[in-house]
């Protein structure tokens, strides 16, 4: 796979086109269809799937067109054509923030199903509280705040690192949900819930005491 040579939108996204330019091989048997469509059925079995370190994961090949004519090598009776490829991508970006569903919880952290990939938010990054894991549930639970999360949850979640490797399960994606306005938006009101209750409870200031 050749370096991209057009990006579109410019920037840190994580969604973004990617325009490339390779040389593709057509077989004989596909000399009679459509030359572009051809291309474009072949790219897509080779590339959709594949994660690449500079691109992220290949979603889609939404387009393939040649560019010139083909080129035969000796003893091989398919053709060479040199081709410019639209890709849709995947990445994840360093601080970006995200949305996703909570897929698997572990003693050590929650793993969160976000795009094609899945991050993992470590149990110290679940919340600002004391959280433990709960295998009853299975999922955790915080300390003070009695905030819960368990699979199947959508929660929002900001991108603290990515290490993206050959394949999806070898890349790793680090989320926390520690900032205000993470995690689960239920856990804003559980958090005004718990102001109005100390609210309620602190003693009157001066006034005389019985």
């Amino acid at each position: 796979m050749s370096a991209p040579f057009f990006t579109y939108p410019a920037g840190p996204f994580m969604y973004t086109l990617v325009k490339i330019r390779d040389t593709i091989r057509v077989p004989p048997v596909k000399f009679s269809s459509d030359l572009n469509q051809s291309i474009l059925s072949m790219v897509r079995g080779d590339f959709e799937g594949l994660v690449d370190a500079e691109l992220g994961v290949i979603i889609a090949v939404t387009d393939a067109k040649r560019k010139g004519e083909g080129k035969i090598v000796p003893g091989d009776a398919s053709a060479y054509f040199d081709s410019e490829i639209t890709l849709l991508t995947y990445k994840p970006v360093v601080n970006e923030v995200v949305e996703g569903i909570v897929s698997e919880a572990t003693e050590f952290g929650a793993f969160v199903k976000t795009g094609p990939i899945e991050g993992l938010v470590h149990v110290s990054q679940i919340a600002d509280d004391f959280i433990s894991y709960d295998a009853k549930i299975p999922g955790f639970v915080g300390r003070d705040s009695k905030r819960t999360l368990k699979i199947g949850d959508t929660v929002t979640a900001k991108v603290v690192s990515v290490s993206m490797k050959s394949t999806i399960p070898d890349s790793k994606i680090g989320l926390t949900m520690r900032q205000p306005g993470l995690g689960k938006k239920e856990w804003s009101k559980i958090k005004k819930t718990l102001r109005t209750e100390k609210k309620n409870k602190a003693p009157p200031k001066g006034g005389d005491v019985a």
